[in-house]
């Protein structure tokens, strides 16, 4: 008797181990059970629609379930085109003039560097590209870039000179100004290889760099002073009409900066100031 009551008693506890961890139950390649833990991997963001077993819910009443989606890759087309980008910086020049010469002179008289001063955080440059191409060359992470805009450089004053013409030259006015502001616009193309370290996001992460190629289409000098009111005079004031400029670009996700360095000067002659730009640029690239 006492030899059949141990033997049932072997026999519940082991049909009672079997029921607390069961092991017939198959589980898919992306249900990982630790302990009393469910981890279910989601793909895509679709829940997973199959019907569970009155045992699943049972079991899933007995454990904590934890649900991991799984971020769905960002599929890139081989071109894509991006419209109206939006610049936003400043402009300066890098001014490198011998005003003791000859030349400078001739075109300043008793001009000096501090004469010619750009007021800083008052130059602004806008640049608006009608559209940027972006063409995938090795698996998305080097790719050209090309496109076109227009280029916008206001340069503004700290004294009182003014630009004339007929001859072009610089002179000092008489009066005070309280504006005084060059403004030199460029149609522009420009090109540049990109490196993106981040090809399945759709905000990407890299650097580009290359050339751009500028065409002066408009120049102006606006003034404002109490004796003479506004003045707006339109010439091209001895000005280079290409400007060729190294230019770069970096992507911080949702952040995009971006610069530029002419290779030429602002000036025909005269002067050796070179300009350049920077600042935040608004693309959904």
């Amino acid at each position: 008797m006492k030899q059949l009551l141990f033997s049932l008693l072997g026999i519940v506890l082991c049909f009672s181990g079997m029921a607390q961890s069961d092991t017939t139950k198959p589980q898919s390649a992306d249900t990982i059970k630790v302990g009393n833990m469910i981890i279910i991997k989601k793909h895509d963001g679709k829940e997973n629609k199959e019907e569970k077993t009155k045992e699943d819910k049972d079991d899933d009443d007995d454990n904590d379930v934890i649900e991991v989606k799984k971020r769905k890759d960002y599929k890139k087309s081989n071109v894509s085109t991006n419209w109206l980008i939006l610049d936003l910086g400043f402009s300066n020049v890098n001014d490198q003039t011998n005003y003791s010469s000859a030349a400078t002179q001739a075109y300043f008289p008793a001009g000096t560097k501090d004469l010619m001063g750009i007021r800083n955080g008052k130059s602004i440059n806008v640049n608006i590209w009608f559209f940027m191409q972006r063409v995938n060359l090795i698996e998305h992470v080097v790719n050209l870039k090309y496109g076109l805009g227009l280029e916008l450089n206001n340069y503004r004053y700290e004294n009182n000179i003014r630009y004339g013409y007929t001859p072009d030259r610089i002179y000092r006015d008489t009066v005070s100004f309280s504006k005084n502001k060059l403004a030199a616009d460029y149609i522009t193309l420009p090109v540049m290889l990109n490196f993106n370290f981040a090809p399945k996001r759709k905000k990407t992460y890299g650097i580009s760099a290359g050339v751009s190629a500028g065409y002066l289409y408009a120049s102006r000098q606006k003034l404002k002073s109490d004796l003479r009111g506004k003045e707006k005079v339109k010439n091209d004031f001895n000005l280079e009409p290409w400007k060729l400029s190294a230019i770069g670009e970096l992507n911080l996700g949702v952040v995009n900066l971006y610069g530029s360095y002419a290779l030429n000067n602002l000036h025909k002659n005269g002067l050796e100031q070179t300009p350049y730009n920077f600042g935040i640029r608004f693309s959904s690239w």
